[in-house]
């Protein structure tokens, strides 16, 4: 039960991140890369000092491929998402990104051996299946593939980070180690292409990156190492309809039949995939 409400509580921080970017880069109060920098910044921060003050600081860089990728996957995440998001349909975004990470996470599950209940499988479809009922945009849509390549990239570097999560022994400290390494690099595209920032741009990227990201990751890896990657890629599928219910309450935005169903078949397929059924005695 307690790892069951940790588990949500991080998709409620999921969920809140993705509204507050939401509001910055499509309401245009901030740019992408200024927000980006900002968000990742802002995290490092936060977390250097929580950890600081907890008297455990690892900032060096091990020898071992994880402390590196880390960084980098986290890196390519927000860039990627950041920038995406302002050039690419919302809907066919979350689809992408949705769909990368389900892919990226069940192949990393699978190569290291893990076994996916064939359950586990159609619970992973039907809830992703339920996305693309919500999500799928109706007419024709001319898709930006840079926009597209962007949040391929995105998808890729967060199931790479999540993957990498499962084995870290102290999360809030290599969580904090991401942030802080990843930060400066992010830094170096705000500047070549600064593109401007509001007030409440700044306060929203703060927002997301103090709160949503920084402490809704370190509480991301407190909860990885207890969940099979496949289990925890199924799980992710609940973030949209979370942003979605958060714009329609904070937002205003109007509910509609479409994400009743949607919401049915995501819930139900994360249930499936939880699903294990009893062995009976021979």
């Amino acid at each position: 039960m307690r790892l069951f409400l940790l588990v949500a509580l991080t998709m409620l921080a999921f969920s809140a991140n993705s509204v507050i970017n939401r509001l910055a880069l499509v309401e245009g109060e901030a740019g992408p890369a200024s927000f980006a920098a900002i968000r990742l910044l802002s995290g490092a921060i936060v977390l250097a000092a929580l950890v600081q003050i907890r008297g455990h600081a690892v900032w060096r860089l091990t020898g071992r491929a994880t402390s590196v990728v880390g960084p980098l996957a986290l890196l390519a995440y927000v860039l990627g998402f950041s920038f995406a998001y302002v050039s690419l349909d919302a809907g066919l975004g979350a689809l992408i990104l949705f769909g990368g990470v389900q892919i990226t996470m069940f192949a990393g599950g699978v190569l290291r051996g893990e076994d996916v209940p064939p359950l586990r499988w159609a619970g992973g479809c039907l809830a992703f299946g339920g996305l693309v009922f919500l999500m799928w945009p109706s007419g024709r849509l001319p898709v930006d593939l840079g926009g597209a390549a962007l949040m391929l990239l995105a998808a890729l570097g967060w199931g790479v980070y999540s993957l990498v999560g499962a084995r870290a022994s102290d999360p809030l400290a290599t969580t904090a180690r991401n942030f802080v390494w990843a930060a400066p690099l992010a830094v170096l595209p705000a500047v070549l292409f600064w593109d401007g920032m509001s007030v409440m741009g700044a306060g929203l990227a703060v927002l997301s990156g103090a709160v949503t990201s920084g402490l809704g990751y370190a509480l991301w890896y407190r909860v990885l190492p207890h969940l099979p990657a496949s289990m925890a890629a199924v799980a992710q599928l609940t973030v949209p309809i979370l942003a979605l219910a958060g714009g329609m309450l904070l937002i205003g935005e109007a509910v509609s039949w479409r994400f009743g169903v949607a919401t049915g078949l995501v819930l139900g397929g994360v249930l499936l995939s939880l699903y294990r059924p009893r062995r009976t005695p021979i």
